[in-house]
């Protein structure tokens, strides 16, 4: 019974979809660093050229390689272009 009990919730656990995060790509020639702000931890992030990151499980505050802040949910795509992030 316990084996069916064990088995039953690790279907249910592989059936949940896993939480979305935010993700940021680097179209530019190079590499950018944006910070992070999530849960109160600060990170900086570095994507180099034409790389994706994903990042930001939970929402965060993310400062954008020109000085730009935002808000994030954790759902949004940022693509870095001519230094520049924007949100898509």
């Amino acid at each position: 019974m316990m084996k069916k009990l064990v088995l039953a919730l690790v279907g249910v656990t592989l059936a949940v979809p896993a939480a979305s995060a935010a993700s940021i790509v680097n179209r530019d020639e190079e590499t950018h660093t944006i910070t992070v702000t999530e849960n109160g931890d600060q990170a900086r992030l570095s994507v180099s050229k034409d790389e994706t990151v994903q990042f930001c499980n939970d929402g965060c505050f993310v400062t954008m390689p020109n000085g730009d802040r935002e808000v994030l949910t954790g759902s949004e795509t940022i693509e870095i272009e001519q230094g520049r992030g924007r949100i898509r």
